[in-house]
Order: C-alpha cells, then structure tokens, then sequence
C-alpha cells in the first residue's frame, strides 16, 4: 500500500508536469472507485489551469481556482504521467488530459479516489478529522504524550491512527518503534514523554529517509512502468520475522495488532 513516502515521492515526481498545466479532458474508465467519481468532473474541470500540487496525508490535491481535485492512491494504485498519443492500459481508471500530457491512474484494486470539492480543503469531510503531519511543528513529544494519557490502545496502533498522527503506516510504525526500542503492543497511555520525544524523532528521521530514496514500494511513479523504491533495502524489522536481529542477534518475533503483522525484537523492545 503506497503510505506517506510513496505519495511524497508521487507529489514530487509529477507536480513539475501538472503545475500550471489546462485541463483539457476527463476520462472516467471506471467511474466507481471506492466512492463514484463525480459525472460532472469535466464539467467542473475542463478549461481549469492546475495552479499548485499539494499532499495532506495521503491525499494528493490539484489546486485550481475554482476548486481542488482530491485523488487517492488505494491500496495499489499510482499516478503516471503519459504523452498525449498514448493508449489507456488495463488497470487505468482516470485520466486527466492536459496540455502538458496526460495524468493517469492506474489503481488494480479499485480502492482508490478522485473526487472534487470547491470548499476549504481543510473542512472536507475526508480531511477535517485528520491528524497533524508528522513534520509539522505541532506533532511534538508533549502532543503525543498528551494524546495518549488514558490510552490502552497498543503504541503501534495509537501512531497508525490517521486521527493522532498521518502518514505512519504498518511499515513505519514498525521500524520506529524498533529504532526507538519501544514493544510494539505496549499501552500508549503507559509511555513517557522522553520517550515520546525519541519516538518522533524517529519517525521524522525514517519518513524522510524513506522519501529520499523514493519510498519502499514503489520509487517512480512517472514514467509508463514504474520502478522498485530502494527504502526496502535497509528495513531492520519489517517482514523480517524469525531472521536475526540486526542489532542483538536475537530472533525477530511476529504480533497481529489490529489485524497487521508486526515483527519486533524481544530484546530491544521494551
């Protein structure tokens, strides 16, 4: 699944494509994803310049004057920049026609989104109840320990929870929490703010690695085939259970919290 590395990566690889850019078509090949595309997009869009490409969560905004493209990668999907010339492919279900190219998004599993909004982007219903980024000066140690006073929930769920924090997905949650030597299924209530404060710093630190180096999934989501990311290449603890701990030796055991694989190190992880 494409988290906040790999829609960073998305947002950088085509914004300097888009950016300024008319829409001058709106191709629905499947016109439901995981909500109904809206049947009067082109109508809303066409004639539209494409003034800034802009990310909250995993949510990549096409702002224009009279209002914003919302789209969603899913659980698989992608965006492509494509020449005009070129023929739609299976598994493409959007397609943004523009002087510049065409945009197009390929999802297999049809749980992504593009949908339209001419509100404040920061009142949509999808956006609203979301958490700070976990970049922004507000998603502090103090924010985190003061969130999670009273919680019973597991550390690696409270962080996974889009409405505390965005952007730490089942691979990042687990490789922070190695990084920071917390037990993944450890009660958030029961962690302290010095501890907090390690854990975010991780999480910077792992989240802009991964950008730099294009994400683990998926690194270039440009060109017509896309390429591997190269983040995989130094995971401590994801999908590595029952291997050696990189930092002990100790076998990595594998939890289920909230239905997710989780490898941790029984040693290292407190």
């Amino acid at each position: 699944m494409p988290e906040l590395p790999e829609v960073e990566t998305t947002k950088r690889g085509i914004e300097h494509h888009v950016t300024e850019a008319t829409v001058l078509g709106v191709i629905a090949h499947s016109p439901k994803l995981r909500w109904p595309i809206p049947q009067n997009l082109a109508e809303l869009l066409v004639g539209q310049r494409i003034e800034s490409v802009s990310r909250r969560a995993k949510y990549l905004l096409f702002n224009t004057a009279k209002g914003c493209l919302i789209i969603h990668l899913g659980m698989s999907g992608s965006l492509r920049i494509a020449p005009s010339n070129s023929q739609a492919k299976a598994h493409d279900r959007f397609e943004l026609i523009l002087s510049s190219g065409i945009l197009r998004l390929r999802d297999p599993r049809k749980f992504g989104a593009v949908l339209w909004t001419e509100e404040p982007i920061e009142q949509h219903r999808l956006i609203a109840p979301l958490g700070p980024e976990p970049f922004a000066a507000e998603c502090s140690a103090d924010y985190l320990f003061q969130r999670s006073r009273g919680r019973n929930a597991s550390i690696k769920e409270f962080i996974m929870n889009s409405h505390i924090i965005v952007g730490v997905g089942n691979i990042y949650a687990a490789e922070s929490l190695f990084a920071a030597g917390i037990h993944p299924k450890r009660a958030a209530g029961r962690i302290s703010k010095k501890r907090y404060a390690t854990l975010i710093e991780h999480i910077q630190r792992i989240l802009k690695k991964a950008i730099a180096q294009g994400g683990t999934s998926l690194r270039d989501f440009v060109n017509e085939e896309g390429k591997p990311g190269y983040f995989s290449q130094e995971l401590q603890v994801y999908g590595r259970a029952g291997e050696a701990c990189v930092k002990c030796q100790s076998v990595l055991l594998n939890l289920r919290i909230g239905q997710r694989s989780s490898a941790y190190c029984p040693k290292c992880q407190r």
